[in-house]
């Protein structure tokens, strides 16, 4: 089980701290945000599927090439993992076997939503959501797959944006007494519906912040907190400036026909070898001799 400073992110959540996760995508991004110091990293579907795939969010990625992904963040990092498992890959056998995959792979949380297949990414318009008692039928299967009561199970509803504040609240609370331990009320869209939103439910509960475009307002993390939440995750931060960072470079040496005078912070292939580990990498080989 992730733990951070001895503590996993179950009993961070019940001594009442506010947990900010920023979305990591890749081992590349998952190193970096692990030595930050933050309670927990929130593995991005969008970012995983853009990442390694280069595709929309849409569905199209499957349990196998997610699995991979929770595996790529997870094994070299120290900080909880909240990773998102879409809607669970298929029908409730599916959910069972992607709870106990990503789990083994090293999840802290998995996160499951309401949606049909295929799934549309969250603050898109014309997301369908299934039956309210298909979701309750498979976060019952989910509860009862995990191995241990730490990996926590959570809950998105997408049924604001089609279907109004009130449905996804209903939704919500019949997920939480089906077992859910973190509850996902996504895209609400204002600051009034967050607060309802903190009101009306009395479980742990998690904001998606999507500063820049996202249908909920950006606001920080005092404040959320002070609605009642407990966790607000951040899944574009990361491979939004890394791809505008990336396409600022790629412009600069295409026009330039090289990288002298771009002024662009980078870190250097000296710190690049520590981020990755060569120092490990090159003890081995005085250890044990290169071997031709």
């Amino acid at each position: 089980m992730k733990t951070d400073s001895n503590q996993s992110l179950k009993q961070l959540i019940e001594s009442g701290t506010f947990i900010v996760a920023p979305g990591v995508y890749d081992g590349l991004s998952a190193k970096i945000a692990d030595r930050m110091g933050f309670h927990a990293l929130y593995m991005t579907g969008y970012g995983t599927v853009a990442s390694r795939l280069g595709v929309p969010d849409a569905g199209i990625a499957t349990y196998s090439e997610m699995v991979e992904g929770v595996k790529c963040v997870a094994s070299d990092t120290n900080t909880p993992v909240i990773a998102d498992a879409d809607t669970g890959y298929g029908g409730l056998l599916n959910v069972r076997n992607t709870v106990r995959g990503y789990e083994a792979a090293g999840a802290t949380a998995i996160q499951l939503e309401d949606q049909e297949v295929p799934k549309k990414c969250g603050h898109t318009l014309g997301r369908r959501v299934v039956p309210m008692e298909d979701m309750v039928m498979k976060v019952k299967v989910a509860v009862d797959a995990r191995e241990s009561e730490e990996t926590l199970i959570i809950a998105r509803t997408d049924a604001r944006t089609e279907h109004g504040l009130d449905e996804a609240l209903r939704r919500a609370e019949a997920y939480a007494a089906a077992g859910a331990d973190i509850l996902f009320v996504e895209s609400p869209e204002s600051i009034e519906e967050m607060e309802k939103i903190g009101n009306s439910l009395d479980v742990p509960l998690l904001a998606n912040m999507v500063p820049g475009g996202g249908r909920t307002p950006d606001i920080s993390a005092d404040q959320l907190k002070q609605f009642g939440f407990n966790i607000a995750i951040y899944p574009g931060v990361g491979f939004c400036a890394a791809a505008a960072a990336v396409e600022t470079a790629f412009s600069y040496l295409k026009d330039q026909g090289s990288v002298i005078g771009l002024d662009l912070p980078q870190m250097n292939i000296t710190e690049m070898h520590s981020l990755m580990g060569f120092e490990e990498v090159w003890e081995f080989e005085r250890k044990f001799g290169q071997r031709e």
